[in-house]
């Protein structure tokens, strides 16, 4: 699977920066959490529970609570400013 994408990356002439790479395994309160081990030639992929992205939190569970609190210290944070 890494070996297509990253024979893509050299296609196209880009980088897969194994540093900043991380996967989502997503989980539903009755599945099993499988231990994933992710790497191609000697670089690994680190599992994350949760990451930002486009502006989202976004968790294995696919709950808002990681969100929601992000934005309650925010809005807190903005409410006490005004």
């Amino acid at each position: 699977m890494f070996g297509d994408i990253n024979d893509w990356f050299k296609v196209s002439q880009l980088i897969l920066n194994y540093n900043k790479t991380c996967y989502l395994q997503f989980n539903t309160k009755n599945s099993k959490d499988y231990n994933l081990k992710l790497n191609y030639h000697a670089n690994y992929v680190k599992s994350q529970s949760s990451t930002k992205f486009l502006g989202l939190i976004i968790d294995d569970s696919l709950s808002w609570k990681a969100h929601i609190d992000q934005m309650l210290s925010r809005l807190n944070t903005v409410c006490f400013v005004i």
